[in-house]
């Protein structure tokens, strides 16, 4: 066990108690070229809780710096407030070691956890509404399901005023400052935008009713801290739920977002032309060539933006793999409120647009235009064609957001 690490002090009785990755550039294909942390909590009271856990191969850490403020083996509780891996890897060895009282989690938890684990320890459920008293501290439960899995859950520690989040209102950035306000604001709304983006977009209706729910408590929050990333405190935790209410939303950017891969530089050309149609609207442009962007890059910018153009090659009779790679990922994130279109350079066949077309309607993207195709190199006609098309997206974004 390494002695020399150790726990950091939020509070006069709780602990940061988690770990650092500084070396994971992969989280389930979202690059998290920042790294990240699995934050778990020790509350010093007369039952002494833990809540959450961490990935599997960071348990010693977590246990290390357990040490530096208690025996590990004096934890009466522990709260496993949602059951992915990168916070319950390391409850079953976690368990055996310190050997609580109990360990306690969502109706949902318990049966994620038995599934995951077959654990040879007792899971009690707990349900929103439910205390836990802890001898001079309270903790109180809510239930959060599909934020971002059916076993979520927030736990409210009542005399402290913390929420422990869980995923929400986390983002992934490996860093030794542990609170929020220790840090560039632009890097922070970055990495919340990409870890909203590439995790809770697929539940903003959920997360709109949450914020909602947590109004109707009048919970009063000192701090919100999460299972990734830094702790949020002061005005900072009202900034977030103003984000959180506004990407919920999902409402009319004037921004387009145009994303392709070439072969041989014909489709890069047509990119360019209509990007620069675009511009002479006024509405912002970002263009993301696939061949140097990741699909979580491409997601976050997809965020605040009202348009998604997307370009292809035609490659085998059908779209280029970086464009499917891309498109089936975007899909399962569901981004609404969105005009698009499609394009394209081909040889003999020319199948791209077709489908390119077909994956935008199942994301419920508003086809401005059929898509335009050019045969093997774009003559000045067709590149005018692809400016035209540019012209014609940041104009109907431009009528659209002065209708709202």
């Amino acid at each position: 066990m390494s002695a020399h690490l150790k726990a950091i002090k939020i509070t006069d009785s709780i602990y940061w108690v988690g770990a650092i990755d500084w070396a994971i550039r992969d989280f389930h294909g979202y690059a998290t070229q920042e790294g990240s942390t699995y934050n778990a909590y020790l509350i010093i009271a007369d039952k002494i809780t833990l809540i959450d856990t961490v990935k599997a191969a960071f348990k010693d850490e977590m246990i290390a710096r357990i040490a530096s403020v208690i025996d590990p083996e004096k934890i009466d509780y522990i709260v496993s407030n949602h059951s992915e891996f990168d916070h319950s890897g390391a409850l079953p060895a976690t368990v055996a070691q310190v050997k609580p009282e109990k360990v306690f989690a969502s109706k949902m938890g318990v049966k994620a956890l038995t599934a995951h684990f077959r654990p040879d320890f007792e899971i009690t459920a707990v349900a929103t509404g439910d205390e836990l008293d802890l001898g001079g501290k309270t903790l109180s439960f809510i239930e959060t399901r599909m934020l971002h899995w059916p076993d979520s859950m927030f736990t409210y520690l009542k005399e402290d005023e913390i929420l422990f989040s869980q995923d929400a209102f986390g983002m992934h950035l490996a860093a030794s400052k542990l609170f929020v306000d220790e840090h560039d604001m632009r890097i922070i709304k970055w990495e919340s935008e990409k870890y909203f983006a590439n995790i809770l977009l697929p539940y903003t209706g959920k997360i709109l009713a949450l914020l909602k729910s947590l109004g109707e408590m009048n919970l009063p929050i000192k701090m919100i801290a999460t299972d990734h990333g830094p702790i949020w405190r002061g005005d900072d935790i009202n900034t977030v739920l103003k984000w959180y209410s506004e990407w919920s939303t999902q409402p009319l950017y004037p921004k387009a977002v145009i994303i392709y891969d070439t072969m041989w530089g014909s489709t890069a050309k047509m990119a360019t032309s209509i990007a620069d149609g675009i511009l002479s609207t006024g509405i912002e442009v970002k263009t993301l060539p696939l061949s140097g962007s990741d699909r979580s890059e491409v997601a976050t910018e997809m965020l605040d933006s009202g348009a998604l153009i997307v370009g292809s090659p035609t490659l085998n009779n059908q779209i280029f793999p970086s464009l499917a790679d891309t498109l089936t990922y975007l899909k399962g994130l569901r981004p609404a409120n969105l005009i698009g279109a499609s394009f394209g350079s081909h040889g003999w066949s020319g199948e791209a647009i077709k489908y390119l077309n077909q994956y935008l309607t199942d994301m419920n993207v508003e086809l401005i235009s059929d898509g335009i195709r050019v045969q093997y190199v774009p003559d000045e006609a067709t590149l005018r064609e692809c400016y035209e098309l540019g012209e014609a997206v940041g104009n109907e974004l431009k009528k659209r957001l002065n209708h709202k």
